[in-house]
């Protein structure tokens, strides 16, 4: 950052295009926080939706993200998963780390109510999980998940990977569902056991999907054991997906549901609002064993160059971590 009123952040400004502008940033306002950025992490799945103008015109207003700059389809600031450090402010605040819905940007000022203090324990690398985490728990909440479950978790990115930590920390017996052995040594730091899809438990009483494929999807169908429910936590963006509901989806009672981080779950929500679910989700950061997901960090002024490569599913990267 040049000087403490300016500030660069990234756009995507075409189909595979991105690039850093400069902003002037005005002095924080009454109940402000200013902060400058730690790290932030890429959501793979979304932002590469976002990078390949796949985002549908339906859903341009759906998709916002909380503190997102212009307008789909093009040009967009975008972004969740943001730790910075706050230097100006409440002075119970200054100095200290915080997580933010924002997008990646090297300083930004927020409502002193939108930023959450990071846990002790919890540092800014791990921290960046937060919004990830928050959807994991609201799909654990969807999901109806319980102890002694049988749980499978059909695709190994981030989102399932997380989904598949909280559900082995309540004692279900949890497996991972992957294409990519290589996965396996990572799901077995997490509690879980791994498996190939035509090695995957049937008659399972949950099965989450979020591999974002229609092949992955048909192999949750197929696993799930009479009424139980498939939970639906991948988003196709403006792809069409064939979905095998012959067979005996209709005789065997199946559920299939979505689950989306947008609204509290609706078991929850009478009691629970936005901010104590990303303060929960920070919360269940004190994990060590989650550091295994965290690729290592690329330079924010290296993104341009960069996010290409990062962004294709053939890099095998998980949470790509962005420092400033």
């Amino acid at each position: 950052m040049a000087s403490s009123d300016q500030a660069q952040a990234l756009w995507y400004v075409a189909p595979g295009k991105v690039e850093i502008r400069a902003e002037t940033l005005r002095a924080p306002g009454p109940g402000e926080v200013r902060l400058t950025a730690t790290l932030s992490a890429l959501s793979r799945g979304t932002e590469r939706l976002v990078f390949a103008g796949r985002v549908p015109e339906s859903e341009f207003e759906r998709m916002r993200a909380p503190f997102m700059g212009g307008a789909f389809p093009y040009p967009v600031k975008y972004g969740y998963a943001m730790v910075g450090r706050v230097e100006d402010g409440p002075p119970a605040l200054r100095g200290r780390h915080a997580f933010a819905l924002f997008p990646h940007q090297t300083a930004f000022n927020l409502a002193a109510e939108d930023i959450i203090p990071l846990p002790d324990g919890v540092p800014p690398e791990r921290a960046v999980l937060g919004a990830n985490m928050e959807t994991a728990l609201n799909a654990v909440w969807d999901g109806a998940a319980g102890p002694a479950d049988r749980i499978a978790v059909v695709g190994a990115g981030v989102l399932g990977l997380l989904v598949a930590r909280l559900a082995a920390g309540m004692r279900a017996e949890v497996t991972v569902v992957d294409i990519d052995p290589q996965r396996a040594a990572i799901v077995a730091k997490l509690g879980a056991g791994f498996a190939a899809p035509d090695k995957a438990p049937e008659n399972c009483d949950l099965v989450v999907h979020t591999s974002a494929s229609a092949a992955g999807l048909a192999t949750a169908l197929r696993i799930a054991g009479d009424e139980a429910t498939v939970l639906e936590l991948s988003w196709y963006g403006s792809d069409a997906v064939e979905l095998p509901l012959g067979a005996a989806f209709h005789s065997r009672r199946l559920k299939l549901i979505s689950s989306q981080v947008g609204k509290v779950s609706a078991s929850r929500r009478p009691r629970w609002d936005y901010r104590r679910r990303l303060t929960a989700a920070l919360e269940l950061l004190r994990d060590a064993a989650l550091d295994a997901l965290l690729a290592p960090p690329v330079a924010f002024a290296q993104l341009p160059a960069r996010l290409p490569d990062i962004l294709t599913p053939a890099s095998g990267v998980l949470c790509q971590l962005i420092r400033y």
